[in-house]
């Protein structure tokens, strides 16, 4: 029966239940997902960060793996062997060419592996020196962000739940940091550490790593937290007023256990991205002060200490300097260009 106007009859078609290509059509329900799946498929769509992330393994890959079967070391000086004569054909050699030596052994069939880059003045294969080099720059860089992590984490974290007078002599402590020029500290910390340090590492486990390696995270643990601590304090104070954090001291929890629970796992996407960026600040530090003779021990290379070596000859020999500099200009870039990516695609107070 047709339904008539101002009629209270219930029309029973309109109860029909729905087939499954009409609530195929009718509902468009998205697959279930996370906060950190989203923020990969955001980064993973800005080809710029994917590219320099590629890059960053390829390069940190290349690093640990190419001296397990490299047939030169850093350190070897190839033209100088017990019993022999030194052969002084095997320094300040051209990229891929070879000593007088290898050249008679390549004519009497042997396979002799060419010198990619070249070597330095003392005959020692400038490739795998650059490699290692490169391994220096970014375990520096890697661990020195996660001493900054954990330092500036757990001094930010504290100030930012405490609160009141404890947050007011941290920060205080921050701004007198802040007020130090960063490059004069940098310096004097590192040469008076080497001082200090020199001989106190003897006979222990951290004697192969180097004083001025050490010197380098001290210096890292006492200037370079407070960016991070800062960060980290902005945050909670934001987020220990939410409500989640209310009921959690209403139900007894203590702040230690909120802290690690609740408002560090909050603040995961600006750690993430901080950490990211702190790292080419490190490569950077590491870099300037081995070129100013306070980093790395030698013969042990780093890219900076290889292009303070190569000032020497840079009218005769200009790829020695050039291939460590762009070394570094390719390995802090890629890093800033893939922290910028993260920053887009981890925080959500931007537009993507």
């Amino acid at each position: 029966m047709d339904k008539k106007i101002f009629s209270a009859q219930v029309n029973m078609d309109d109860f029909i239940p729905a087939t499954d290509s009409e609530k195929e059509y009718m509902v468009q329900m998205r697959p279930s997902s996370t906060f950190f799946k989203d923020s990969v498929k955001r980064l993973l769509k800005n080809k710029v960060a994917t590219t320099c992330f590629f890059i960053i393994v390829f390069i940190t890959l290349a690093a640990i793996f190419v001296p397990m079967f490299w047939p030169y070391s850093y350190e070897q000086m190839l033209g100088m062997q017990a019993g022999k004569a030194t052969d002084n054909s095997f320094n300040n050699l051209s990229p891929f060419e070879y000593s007088t030596t290898e050249q008679t052994l390549r004519a009497a069939g042997e396979k002799v592996v060419p010198h990619i880059f070249g070597t330095d003045s003392q005959g020692r294969d400038y490739f795998i020196r650059v490699v290692y080099g490169t391994r220096i720059s970014l375990a520096v860089g890697f661990f020195a962000s996660i001493i900054v992590l954990i330092i500036g984490m757990t001094i930010g974290s504290i100030a930012g739940y405490a609160g009141g007078r404890v947050d007011l002599i941290i920060m205080r402590i921050v701004d007198i940091i802040y007020s130090l020029p960063d490059m004069l500290m940098v310096i004097l910390l590192s040469s008076v550490l080497k001082v200090v340090m020199e001989g106190a590492l003897d006979g222990t486990v951290l004697a192969k790593i180097g004083s001025n390696i050490i010197s380098l995270f001290i210096v890292f643990g006492v200037l370079y937290w407070v960016s991070m601590a800062r960060l980290i304090r902005g945050q909670i104070l934001s987020l220990r007023e939410q409500e989640y954090v209310l009921a959690s001291q209403a139900a007894g929890a203590k702040g230690k256990w909120i802290i690690l629970k609740h408002l560090i796992p909050n603040c995961f996407s600006v750690i993430i991205i901080s950490t990211a960026l702190q790292i080419p600040s490190a490569i950077f530090t590491e870099s300037y002060l081995s070129f100013l003779g306070l980093g790395v021990n030698a013969p042990m290379p780093s890219l900076g200490s290889l292009a303070c070596d190569a000032l020497n000859g840079v009218s005769s020999y200009p790829s020695r300097l050039v291939i460590p500099a762009l070394v570094i200009s390719l390995i802090v870039l890629s890093l800033n260009l893939f922290g910028d990516g993260l920053r887009d695609a981890f925080d959500p107070k931007l537009d993507t």
